[in-house]
């Protein structure tokens, strides 16, 4: 019997409890290490004798490993298995962490760091397809959106976590704590993880080897143009990388199952939500690195900033559930465009707030943003895993990641970009391009709807 046949309706219960256990574990540590070092940056620099913008480098170097092998590590879920690949993934970022706990210079740090992230994107890029193997079509839409929430809370949550840590512990325990959840998954995820349906093909290394080269080049060059001095070295690296996606563009276009998944995007609804998805993450990060900004302009503490920004993530906790049931029985482009336009108006009214206004309002406006995010989050991945073959999961789910960290990625650059050409009124102007951009995504949310799904 196939792993197809054999999981076609997901996995039996309890073995289905234990599998999401494990895969939300797995996606919530590595997406928890992508903001959890930013408040500690300031404090790794001092310990380390290094630069602060040397040390900006423990951010980007974790970045940089996730999205340029992202798609590769999906084509070769597909081969091999998403399981295997899950696996080599937790045991590669749990060896990163221990590297990056005990890294004796900041030189050190970043090659542990990029570890790190080569084991989250060998997580992250088979997550979405062993959540659909693991439930049942019928429960597909609760189950992405606990995904969701897991994702969406474990990123806004870092800097929270990474301040209590802070407070009572050293630096590298923020590394730390990943050895027994890492453990913990992987024991789990040996046992109750579900086998898939392997394709007949050998990876795509030239294909692999030019996207991670335009991907790699792309980003370091956005985030130079955004931190750093050297603007011909940033421009130098963002010509290099468009050079090098148009010729990975005419290396792929002619493949049967390509690295950047052509089949699926020339599905509309695929398309159209993977854009949905770029706008609204980069609306979400930019918005949310403004944010603190923005109200200590106002007068705000760094206490009551924290205390406000709580908002958000607690109502997104309480949207993605729900919007998780709900997508598995109305069109996510509906779904999606009532959140995106909930998301709009939270940003606008942000964005409208006077230096004197009541805590009750601030909360009830990032409560308001929370809530319309986490009510789009949900219904589009699901039809982003649903819209594709079960067969080309592993391409979905890639694309999903991609579309989040490449729209997250964005954001920050935004907030810096802005930053730099506006001064303190930077965060203000960035609350006005988060809501255009929130806009935007819902009329693209919307226009889902003349689509039929795709056959998966």
């Amino acid at each position: 019997m196939t792993a197809a046949a054999e999981h076609a309706d997901g996995l039996p219960v309890p073995r289905r409890y234990w599998s999401i256990a494990a895969i939300i574990l797995a996606i919530g540590i590595s997406v928890l290490d992508s903001t959890i070092v930013n408040v500690a940056l300031p404090t790794i620099a001092r310990d380390l004798n290094a630069g602060e913008a040397a040390s900006i480098w423990v951010v980007n170097a974790y970045q940089l490993a996730i999205l340029m092998l992202l798609l590769p590590l999906a084509s070769l879920g597909e081969i091999v298995g998403y399981r295997r690949v899950a696996q080599a993934g937790v045991a590669v970022f749990t060896l990163g962490s221990l590297c990056c706990a005990a890294a004796p210079t900041l030189l050190t740090l970043c090659l542990a760091r990029i570890l790190q992230g080569m084991g989250a994107a060998g997580i992250m890029s088979c997550n979405p397809a062993l959540v659909r193997y693991t439930y049942p079509q019928r429960m597909l839409g609760r189950a992405v959106g606990l995904n969701a929430f897991v994702v969406a809370t474990a990123a806004a949550v870092g800097p929270s976590l990474a301040a209590a840590i802070l407070a009572i512990a050293h630096w590298r325990w923020l590394f730390a704590i990943n050895l027994p959840l890492g453990i913990a998954t992987l024991a789990i995820g040996l046992r109750a993880w579900p086998d898939s349906d392997r394709t007949a093909r050998t990876l795509n290394l030239a294909g692999a080897v030019l996207y991670a080269a335009a991907f790699g080049l792309l980003l370091s060059g956005l985030q130079a143009l955004a931190h750093d001095g050297g603007y011909l070295l940033a421009l130098a690296q963002l010509a290099a990388g468009a050079v090098l996606a148009v010729a990975l563009v005419q290396h792929e276009r002619p493949r049967s199952a390509p690295l950047i998944p052509f089949d699926l995007l020339r599905r509309p609804l695929f398309a159209l939500s993977v854009v949905t998805s770029i706008a609204s993450f980069t609306a979400q990060m930019s918005a949310f690195v403004a944010m603190p900004f923005e109200l200590q302009r106002l007068g705000h503490t760094a206490v009551t900033t924290g205390l406000y920004l709580t908002a958000w993530p607690l109502a997104l906790a309480l949207a993605a559930p729900l919007a998780g049931r709900l997508a598995d029985r109305y069109p996510a482009g509906i779904l999606g465009g009532i959140g995106l336009l909930l998301l709009t108006a939270g940003l606008l009214l942000l964005a409208l707030m006077p230096a004197g206004a009541a805590p009750a309002a601030w909360i009830w406006r990032l409560a308001l943003c929370g809530f319309g995010f986490g009510f789009f989050q949900a219904p589009n991945n699901r039809t982003l895993i649903g819209s594709a073959p079960r067969s080309r999961s592993g391409a979905a789910g890639g694309m999903l990641s991609v579309a989040r960290i490449a729209g997250q990625t964005l954001g920050a650059a935004s907030v810096a970009i802005l930053f730099r050409l506006s001064g303190a009124a930077g965060s203000h102007r960035t609350l006005y391009l988060a809501a255009a951009l929130a806009l935007c995504g819902t009329v693209v949310s919307l226009a889902r709807l003349r689509h039929a799904a795709d056959p998966a």
